[in-house]
């Protein structure tokens, strides 16, 4: 299972980005989509999750900014930063989590894409 993410750049503080992240080489329904962010020093935290449902979940500093959402049909979830502040800063991964029958529950990440915000 791979995941590629794209859509980090540079960008002045109050500005957007759109993440995005698609899935490939899975055949089986993806469950949990989610959006992280890892800066130096830091663990790497939770901006945005996703269900299959449709339900999402957001970090305090991402609700109300952040929109998660996602495409089941093309594998691919989303990321809408809007009002972006430097402590947005950070390389933003995508994760998918999987239920694959006979290996269970299966948690896959992509490689990270780099967000810049300027003050």
């Amino acid at each position: 299972v791979q995941l590629q993410a794209f859509g980090g750049g540079l960008v002045q503080a109050g500005g957007s980005l759109r993440l995005s992240c698609a899935v490939s080489g899975s055949q089986y329904n993806i469950n949990v989509m989610g959006w992280y962010r890892q800066t130096p020093g830091k663990q790497r935290e939770m901006v945005a999750v996703m269900t299959n449902g449709g339900v999402g979940d957001y970090s305090g500093s991402a609700k109300g900014r952040f929109t998660i959402s996602r495409d089941n049909a093309k594998k691919m979830s989303f990321l809408q930063m809007n009002d972006l502040k430097p402590d947005d800063t950070g390389v933003y991964y995508c994760n998918t989590g999987i239920y694959e029958k006979d290996r269970g529950y299966k948690s896959y990440w992509g490689q990270g894409t780099e967000v810049t915000v300027s003050s």
